[in-house]
């Protein structure tokens, strides 16, 4: 027989023999699943304003060629204050779709454009939103950036460790053990009210020539460690 057939051969024995071993080696025993939580409440820093105008009326281009020149009029006017990461600009939805009349046929064209702006510098986007002329405010939002959430995330996971062991610590010693052995563990993470709408009204035109009033809410950012810890004596 050639060498590579008997070391092939040796080497699926000693697998079935190892497989074997696994399989009459008793369950763990003394193995307590846990789960442990913290949370920290964070106040959102990141304000967002939508911004959305109409038109329609009997021609395409006509209505299409309105919807660019209020979204222009408007761009114009967010990038004079505009800067990166505390006053982001960018054009949302521009949509143009057709009205049919009862009869068939199309009668008219409808369309729309939306402008959004956020970022952490919040009077000055209040104060944008008092100079946009040509398009009404859809809605506003609040969230929490990203740099805010990881600021906070490594404190937040360390309070739900120190919260494992301890609970681990309390399980042992009223199970009668002396100490734990960590057997495996799971580090999990969510964010609650990240992005809150705090407005959906058009704004009126009495309106639009003050800055919008603006407070920011508190985002919950959560830590979840759960696992199994087999107490020893």
């Amino acid at each position: 027989m050639p060498l590579s057939h008997r070391l092939t051969g040796a080497a699926l024995a000693c697998l079935l023999c190892i497989s074997a071993q696994a399989q009459t080696l008793p369950p763990p025993q003394n193995v307590v699943g846990l789960s442990a939580s913290a949370t920290v409440e964070v106040t959102k820093d990141l304000l967002g304003v939508y911004f959305t105008t109409t038109r329609e009326g009997t021609d395409a281009s006509a209505v299409q060629s309105q919807l660019k020149q209020a979204l222009d009029a408007a761009l114009a006017e967010a990038r004079k204050v505009a800067k990166p990461g505390q006053i982001d600009v960018r054009t949302g939805n521009f949509s143009l779709y057709p009205r049919y009349a009862p009869k068939g046929g199309i009668s008219g064209w409808q369309g729309s454009a939306e402008l959004v702006v956020e970022g952490r510098d919040t009077q000055g986007i209040a104060q944008l939103t008092g100079r946009v002329q040509t398009m009404s405010i859809a809605r506003v939002g609040w969230s929490l950036s990203r740099e805010a959430r990881e600021k906070v995330e490594g404190d937040v996971a360390a309070q739900a460790i120190a919260r494992f062991r301890s609970q681990a610590d309390v399980f042992a010693k009223n199970f009668g053990f002396t100490g734990h052995v960590l057997r495996e563990v799971q580090v999990s993470g969510n964010e609650e009210g990240g992005f809150m709408p705090v407005m959906r009204a058009q704004a009126s035109k009495s309106m639009s020539d003050e800055a919008l009033p603006v407070e920011a809410g508190k985002a919950s950012v959560t830590a979840t460690v759960s696992g199994t810890v087999q107490l020893t004596k």
